[in-house]
């Protein structure tokens, strides 16, 4: 009765996986369906939120411009390389063919991608429950001493407890099996388990049956960073379908939806893969495979193979499947991170999170962890509830900033402070000659020597992905002056302009709504290879006129972005650091000493240095830095007497604002698309610029027409943002639009 009775309640657990399964695949059938016109249609990029794009880009070293550009390159080979791209082969890098691969321009993979692949399917065994009611799982270490499966795979200690996990239970090279390595699981170290998320987390024995060393199979590195993967991108999951030896389901394993908490793909899975990790091509892991998702019938019983309803007696082989269920890896470790544990067991737990991690050059710091388990869930540890216990070691890497593909660290000093990098630049005539440097201050710690490495990697990812940006954008038209007409109008074909007041508000939403994606301040990736380019390939400082190459604006930013990144770890060890305010003061001094080569037109203090202000490249301009110091944060002005005034190269600058030598056409019809932006952002505080001010736009806006250099900015803009400037399109509705309404 007692065996009849446990194989009842297993069965029963795994009807009702199933059907919730199916149950949230169907009441997702609607947007499911929207996803893959998308992806049909408009392609990878496009299918998911653009946020989640615009993580999963930066994760892979590139951005909106860079997949743009391959987008519009011709299919035809142009590298020895086999890529799509004009691209000479030493520019044929492993993250452009990752990106070629995303949006579906290549299949082509390095070698390395197999031989990373057999790396990681060490770390991948076959559970087996013996037993009554026993059977097979999959399941794979996540840090030195702990095993991840399912739930359903192991229930409870008890379960766990007469289970074994097989490593190397596969093929050889010559066809032959190998003569896997078995060890037992400690339950009784370590077990924590989710039945809403469907985990369990078990100690393994540290020598196998046959002295086997457990560390000798590794782990797979788990991350909460977002950008791991989107909708449309494809899939790898190592495991042992009806225990049988390991296998691989190999890219075919196509994302067709991201839940809060599950993702939904199509793949050739089986029973006994469940608790299988599945990959991203960069074989990190996206997802714990859980659950197949059956056909259902109208009262949502799952179906057979033959139509009928399908009962567990029937075995698995028997159902009909739709497409399979993966719980998301993120979501796992912020429920792990909330388990009360104590002793040894939280010590055992922080190693998922810390040992044997290197923080990647394009990994943002992770998310603070919040609670996902609902009123389904079961979180016990082995040793009972207690305090939530984090390691020192794992508190300090969360202090550490991490840099990322963008110049972006997320830090904890306590709370959480977003710095966004940018550049500098070299040797010209109002440049920074040199890298600038600085002195450690006395109070500073050692530096960790893997921290600058890490930092000198994330630069470097920048600048080569900046220069790739610039060679797609040399063959490409400058301008395509039909294409974009054809763009102005249907952009703006909802908008009535017959009051001012409206069409202001019109034109506000309409900015709003289209601005999507909104990429952060990366002026060396976004700005200086294609926004701001002229028509011969030059950059032109805003104010002064002075040209330059993209490549010289690139790598002088990439210098400063290199020293700013080290100078702020360097105040993160400070002992003398007292708390948020502090820091701020500290950055603002330091990026007051190392100003960029690019200028934003409504200064960043007047927004304070918020995005999506700060990286709306409507207001940014490559501008050398003795301009942007001199600029400073002044209001615009016109000087009665400029033409006549002894002035610097940039311009002339009193009290009362600042009037610039050159540019006064673009930057009036940049600082007027602000204000329809960003209403209420601006003239709120003194030295910002005042409504009585407007007239100066206006005038400048009116002397100096808008010349085709706008023109090709305003459409490279809204490919990569979305939105458009009105005042460029339509020059002559500036004295139309009521801006009254503009300022707070």
């Amino acid at each position: 009765m007692a065996t009849a009775e446990l194989v009842s309640e297993r069965e029963s657990d795994y009807l009702s996986q199933l059907t919730m399964a199916a149950a949230r695949y169907e009441n997702r059938t609607e947007q499911r369906e929207t996803n893959q016109n998308v992806l049909e249609t408009r392609g990878v990029l496009y299918a998911d939120a653009p946020e989640r794009v615009e993580k999963r880009l930066a994760r892979l070293g590139a951005d909106w411009a860079m997949a743009r550009a391959i987008e519009r390159t011709p299919t035809e080979p142009a590298s020895s390389a086999g890529s799509t791209l004009q691209l000479p082969p030493d520019a044929f890098t492993s993250d452009v063919l990752g990106l070629e691969r995303i949006i579906g321009r290549n299949n082509l993979a390095p070698v390395a991608f197999l031989e990373e692949g057999f790396q990681v399917s060490r770390s991948v065994g076959r559970v087996t429950i013996t037993g009554p009611g026993g059977g097979h799982g999959t399941g794979f270490m996540v840090s030195p001493s702990l095993l991840l499966t399912n739930n359903h795979v192991l229930r409870n200690p008890e379960d766990a407890h007469r289970s074994r996990i097989a490593f190397a239970f596969q093929d050889g090279v010559d066809g032959g099996p190998l003569v896997p390595a078995v060890f037992a699981l400690e339950p009784q170290r370590f077990f924590v388990t989710d039945r809403a998320l469907d985990y369990s987390l078990v100690a393994v024995a540290p020598r196998g049956t046959q002295g086997e060393t457990l560390s000798s199979f590794g782990r797979l590195v788990l991350s909460q960073a977002q950008g791991k993967v989107i909708i449309g991108e494809f899939v790898n999951i190592i495991q042992h379908p009806r225990g049988e030896p390991k296998q691989i389901a190999l890219r075919e394993n196509q994302i067709v939806d991201v839940l809060e908490r599950f993702l939904h793909y199509e793949s050739d899975t089986r029973e006994g893969s469940s608790g299988s990790p599945v990959f991203n091509d960069q074989w990190e892991v996206v997802a714990l495979h859980h659950s197949a998702v059956p056909k259902t019938d109208d009262q949502g019983r799952p179906l057979s193979i033959d139509g009928s309803v399908w009962r567990p007696e029937m075995g698995d082989q028997q159902l009909a499947w739709r497409a399979n269920e993966g719980v998301r890896i993120s979501r796992v470790l912020s429920a792990l991170r909330e388990v009360n544990l104590t002793g040894e067991a939280a010590r055992l737990r922080d190693e998922v999170f810390t040992t044997g991690l290197t923080p990647s050059p394009v990994e943002s710091a992770p998310p603070i962890p919040t609670p996902t388990a609902d009123g389904g869930s079961s979180l016990a540890g082995a040793n009972g509830s207690g305090t939530t216990a984090h390691s020192k070691a794992q508190e300090q890497a969360q202090g550490l900033p991490s840099p990322v593909a963008g110049g972006a660290a997320q830090l904890t000093v306590p709370l959480r402070i977003t710095v966004d990098f940018g550049t500098s630049s070299v040797s010209s005539a109002g440049l920074l000659a040199t890298k600038p440097a600085l002195a450690p201050s006395p109070t500073a710690g050692p530096q960790p020597s893997a921290g600058r490495t890490d930092i000198v990697s994330a630069v470097e990812k920048d600048v080569d992905a900046a220069l790739i940006n610039h060679r797609l954008a040399q063959e490409r038209p400058y301008y395509d002056r039909s294409a974009d007409a054809a763009a102005r109008e249907a952009y703006y074909a909802s908008v009535d302009t017959h009051d001012g007041d409206a069409l202001r508000r019109a034109l506000t939403a309409l900015l709003e709504e289209t601005h999507t994606p909104q990429p952060r301040y990366k002026p060396m990736r976004l700005v200086y290879p294609w926004v701001d380019l002229h028509k011969d390939g030059r950059l032109r400082s805003i104010y002064s006129g002075k040209d330059f190459s993209p490549e010289e604006l690139i790598r002088a930013d990439a210098a400063v972005a290199e020293v700013r990144l080290a100078r702020v770890q360097e105040l993160l060890l400070q002992e003398s650091t007292a708390g948020p305010a502090e820091f701020e003061a500290e950055f603002d001094a330091l990026e007051a000493l190392m100003p960029f080569n690019c200028e934003h037109v409504v200064p960043q203090s007047w927004f304070a240095k918020q995005e999506p202000m700060r990286g709306d490249l409507h207001h940014l301009f490559a501008c050398e830095v003795g301009c942007n110091s001199f600029r400073g944060n002044f209001p615009y002005f016109d000087f009665p007497n400029f033409e006549e005034a002894v002035r610097d190269d940039c311009g002339m600058r009193e009290s009362v604002g600042f009037e610039p030598e050159n540019g006064k056409g673009a930057v009036s019809r940049a600082t007027l698309y602000f204000l329809l932006r960003y209403p209420g952002q601006v003239g709120d505080a003194a030295r910002e610029f005042p409504e009585d001010r407007l007239p100066v736009l206006l005038k400048w806006h009116e002397r100096e027409p808008v010349t085709e250099y706008e023109l090709h900015r305003n459409a490279a803009i809204a490919e990569l943002q979305g939105n458009r400037n009105p005042l460029i399109d339509h020059p002559d509705w500036a004295r139309r639009i009521d801006f009254s309404g503009v300022w707070p």
